[in-house]
């Protein structure tokens, strides 16, 4: 990949001003090369770790939520730090919020654990598309598609259905309503007598 030949330029540039290749080697883990503008505002976002508590804030639940999801295998931390702590990427913010949407739809942790998988593979194949072979990914992607499309009927299901409760409650809304003038008017008709 590009990405690839760039990093082997970098080594021989840095070969060439005579950094040993154990010395290349801490650079490329510790700081990571110099990188063109587009390349480094990737790798900048990608590089944001948050720790569990962080991912939790950010996402509006409880940090016991997230290890609960990570016991589950729906989520996994990118690394750890030194000290051992639980390290993720700014692309886990979205993969929370998708799993908070998934339980309002009703979706088990079973079926939630899927859809991430799911969305794991799909960033895995966009940040390097040669990970599997043509026919897998294309296999892969066609599942996520159909997934996709499941999802799409539930969600139409979901719309029918509220739609559904939405006339019902306000077909009882005038009902009390009605309901509220008749009970002022008897009221009234009690204090006349």
């Amino acid at each position: 990949s590009t990405e690839t030949l760039e990093q082997i330029k970098d080594i021989k540039k840095f070969l060439g001003i005579g950094y040993t290749p154990e010395e290349i080697y801490l650079i490329m883990n510790k700081i990571g090369f110099p990188k063109n503008n587009e390349t480094q505002k990737k790798s900048i976002e990608f590089k944001k770790r948050l720790t569990v508590g962080t991912l939790a804030r950010q996402v509006g639940v409880s940090a016991r939520t997230i290890k609960h999801w990570e016991e589950k295998g729906i989520i996994e931390p990118d690394m750890r730090s030194e000290g051992g702590f639980r390290l993720y990427s700014g692309v886990f913010v979205y993969l929370c919020e998708l799993i908070k949407d998934l339980q309002l739809f009703g979706y088990s942790l079973e079926e939630i654990k899927i859809t991430s998988d799911f969305f794991r593979e799909f960033l895995e194949i966009e940040g390097k598309i040669e990970t599997y072979s043509r026919e897998e990914t294309e296999k892969k992607l066609n599942i996520m598609l159909h997934a996709i499309q499941q999802l799409t009927n539930k969600m139409n299901l979901l719309k029918e259905g509220i739609s559904h409760w939405e006339k019902l409650v306000n077909k009882k809304k005038r009902e009390i309503s009605i309901l509220k003038k008749t009970n002022y008017k008897r009221e009234i008709s009690s204090k006349d007598e």
